[in-house]
């Protein structure tokens, strides 16, 4: 089984990215018996338009999955960029990709629809996404249900290539994440940048537990009785307490009687303990920056070796080389 996957690049990992789908890439490393993670910088070109900006969150996105558990030993670690195969074949991939294809694909039409400008790079980027896939022969890729969309249209750009010009490319299947984890932003609703909710994984424990502190509550007497699922302080807690220490807090929501104030508290003090190993580990890497540029380095010779192989078969199969 070979498994593939990339993270753009647009800022820090927050709690929503790490168990709704780092933690479990990650874990994909043991069983796999290759496993491809990249950063997609090239995708990333869609939305940040600040070259330093970008090379610091492409230097930074390396440097979070090395300290949240990524082993150079079991995964190849790259940068999308450094693999320029996977722009060639998104050439021979975009020749044969037919408008209306990506003209349903949902990340366009939200665009669209919400009246923001959408440009070539945001409607191609499916077939950039399918050439990140096919270059690898990757036979799973883990997606989000929201991205499942893409992996079929993957899976139609590598059926009409296989049609016309004979059996080239592996057809991937989507694998996806558990999302069972719900992982709620300080507002309640679902974690992310775009809404401003988020809790970085790696921030300053000073800095996170001022965050925790405000998060806004409801307002039932003290004293009353709640259910404790549902409510954004607990389902923060399950995340990064033990299962004593849950049972502990699901039994206090249950029993009332308690102040928010001290479920938060005990919340901070959780996501302080839960973190600290992986954000001394970020610091290592971080004051060791070549380092990780050797391990970027070797994870591009890596990758390029199979993305040539793969490379080479579509051009042999269309023609544009061996005449």
């Amino acid at each position: 089984m070979r498994v593939l996957s990339g993270i753009q690049p647009t800022g820090p990992f927050h709690w929503g990215n790490y168990f709704g789908a780092i933690q479990q890439y990650i874990e994909l490393q043991d069983v796999a018996d290759e496993a491809y993670y990249f950063i997609a910088n090239l995708h990333a070109l869609t939305t940040v338009r600040d070259k330093d900006l970008l090379k610091q969150y492409t230097l930074n996105g390396a440097i979070d999955l090395l300290a949240l558990g990524l082993n150079p030993e079991k995964a190849v670690l790259f940068i999308q960029s450094d693999v320029p195969e996977v722009s060639e074949l998104c050439w021979l991939l975009m020749t044969g990709t037919p408008m209306g294809l990506l003209e349903r694909c949902v990340s366009y039409k939200d665009k669209l629809a919400k009246g923001l400008k959408a440009d070539a790079g945001l409607f191609a980027y499916p077939v950039l996404q399918a050439a990140d896939i096919l270059a690898y022969d990757a036979d799973i890729v883990p997606v989000g249900e929201d991205q499942l969309q893409h992996i079929e249209v993957c899976r139609d750009i590598a059926g009409s290539f296989n049609h016309h010009f004979g059996e080239t490319f592996v057809m991937p299947k989507g694998k996806v994440l558990d999302q069972s984890a719900r992982v709620p932003g300080t507002d309640g609703e679902k974690m992310s940048k775009s809404y401003g909710n988020t809790l970085a994984v790696f921030d300053d424990a000073k800095k996170q537990r001022k965050q925790i502190m405000r998060i806004q509550t409801d307002s039932r007497p003290m004293d009353e009785a709640k259910e404790p699922d549902g409510d954004v302080l607990y389902d923060l807690y399950k995340l990064v307490a033990t299962e004593d220490e849950v049972a502990a807090m699901a039994a206090t929501y249950r029993a009332g009687g308690f102040g928010y104030g001290e479920i938060k508290k005990a919340l901070a003090e959780a996501s302080e303990r839960y973190w600290a190993e992986v954000r001394e580990r970020r610091e290592e890497y971080a004051a060791k920056p070549e380092v990780v540029r050797e391990i970027l380095a070797a994870g591009a010779e890596k990758a390029r070796a199979k993305a040539s192989v793969v490379l080479k078969r579509a051009q042999d199969a269309c023609g544009v080389i061996g005449y």
